[in-house]
C-alpha cells in the first residue's frame, strides 16, 4: 500500500478525506474507470491545485467528491469524507443541505451555470431560500455583502448574466458560493474562458477572499502556471491516477515524476534563461483499455522494461509522493549500492 497523503501543515484540522475514490462510466463495450483510486486529505484553509491534460480525470474527480455526477458517471468504489460524514453514502436530500451551506462548487463555465433568464440577484435568492429562512431585507443586504467582496457593485444584481462580461460572470458564481461562508469551495476551471489579465486577477481575489474568510480550495485547472503561485499543496492526474502529490514549490523547483516534468517543460518561464519548449510526446491513453503496468509509460521519456508490466505506487520523495517504480524502495536502495 502507498504512504497516506498528508496535509500540509500537519497542525491544521482535516476538513475531507477521499479515501479510494472510484468513477466508472457505463458505455456500450464495457465501465470505463476514469477515476481510478484516488486518496488525498485537506485541511482547513487549505488550498489544493489539481492539474493533468484535458481528460485525465480531474473534473469527474471533483464532481465525484461533491457528488455531482450524472449518468452514466458512478462512483463505483470508496469514501468522501467531508467532516467526518461519507458524501458517497448520503440521500439526496442531505447532500442538498450540505451544498452552498457548507460546501459550494463554482463551475467552469459561469454562462452555462447561471440561469440566463432570473438576475443575479434573483438566483442569490433562491440559493439562500433554499437553506434558510430569511428575511428579504437580510437576503439583499447579503446578497450586496457577497457582490462587494468579488469587485462588483451591488447594482448589478439587477443584472442579467448576458449583461455582464465572462470575468464578472466568474465573480458573481464565486459570489454565490460565499454566500454561507462555507467551509470548502470545490472550482472547476474557472478561469478557462478568461484572458491571461482577468485569469490573473480572479486568481488573486479567490486567494485573497480565502485569506479573508478561511475556506479550503479545490482548484482544478489545466494550466499548471495559474497556481504555482497561489496554491499550497498540488496534485497532478494522469489516466485517473495520482501521479505527484506535494507542496507546490516543492514540485515546482523538483517534480519527482516524469509526466509532472513535462507538463512543466511544456510551459513557458518568465524568469532565467530561455528554454525550448518539448511538451509530450504522444496522447493519454484510452481509459477503455489502459496500459499495462505503469499507465504513463508509453509516453514516458526514462521507461525500463518492468514499467510496461509492475504497477507502481506512491511513493514517499524526500517531501513528495510519486507514482513511479523509479522511486521504489528497493530500486533506489539498489542504486545507491550500485
Amino acid at each position: 500500500m502507498s504512504e497516506p497523503m498528508t496535509v500540509l501543515n500537519s497542525d491544521r484540522e482535516i476538513l475531507l478525506e477521499v479515501r479510494d475514490l472510484r468513477v466508472e462510466y457505463a458505455t456500450q463495450n464495457g465501465p470505463v474507470e476514469a477515476v481510478a483510486g484516488v486518496d488525498l486529505t485537506l485541511a482547513k484553509g487549505e488550498f489544493l491545485g489539481v492539474v493533468g491534460e484535458s481528460g485525465c480525470g480531474k473534473s469527474t474527480m471533483l464532481f465525484g467528491i461533491a457528488q455531482l455526477l450524472n449518468p452514466p458517471a458512478t462512483v463505483s468504489g470508496g469514501e468522501v469524507l467531508f467532516k467526518g460524514e461519507n458524501l458517497v453514502a448520503m440521500t439526496a436530500k442531505s447532500l442538498n443541505a450540505l451544498r452552498w451551506r457548507d460546501f459550494s462548487v463554482v463551475m467552469q463555465s459561469a454562462m452555462n451555470a447561471l440561469n440566463p433568464v432570473h438576475s443575479i440577484g434573483r438566483q442569490f435568492k433562491d440559493a439562500i431560500k433554499a437553506h434558510a429562512r430569511w428575511p428579504e431585507s437580510q437576503i439583499k443586504a447579503r446578497s450586496a455583502e457577497v457582490l462587494e467582496l468579488v469587485g462588483i457593485d451591488p447594482v448589478h444584481l439587477k443584472s442579467f448574466p448576458h449583461q455582464l462580461s465572462g470575468g464578472m460572470r466568474q465573480r458573481a458564481m464565486i459570489a454565490m458560493a460565499l454566500l454561507f461562508t462555507p467551509d470548502l469551495i470545490v472550482m472547476d476551471e474557472p478561469t478557462s474562458a478568461l484572458d491571461v489579465v482577468a485569469q490573473r486577477s480572479l486568481m488573486a481575489q479567490i486567494k485573497e477572499l480565502q485569506k479573508q474568510l478561511g475556506f479550503a480550495v479545490i482548484f482544478v485547472t489545466h494550466d499548471m502556471s495559474l497556481v504555482s503561485h497561489f496554491s499550497d499543496r498540488l496534485m497532478v492526474m494522469y489516466a485517473g491516477q495520482v501521479v505527484e502529490l506535494g507542496g507546490t514549490r516543492a514540485v515546482f523547483d523538483a517534480p519527482a515524476h516524469p509526466y509532472s516534468r513535462g507538463l512543466l517543460d511544456a510551459f513557458p518561464s518568465i524568469r532565467g534563461e530561455v528554454k525550448r519548449l518539448t511538451g509530450i510526446p504522444g496522447a493519454p491513453p484510452n481509459l477503455g483499455r489502459p496500459p499495462s503496468g505503469c499507465r504513463f509509460h508509453p509516453r514516458c521519456p526514462v521507461a525500463m522494461e518492468r514499467c510496461s508490466v509492475d504497477v507502481p505506487e506512491l511513493y514517499l520523495v524526500d517531501s513528495v509522493q510519486a507514482r513511479c517504480l523509479l522511486h521504489e524502495p528497493a530500486a533506489v536502495s539498489v542504486e545507491v549500492e550500485s
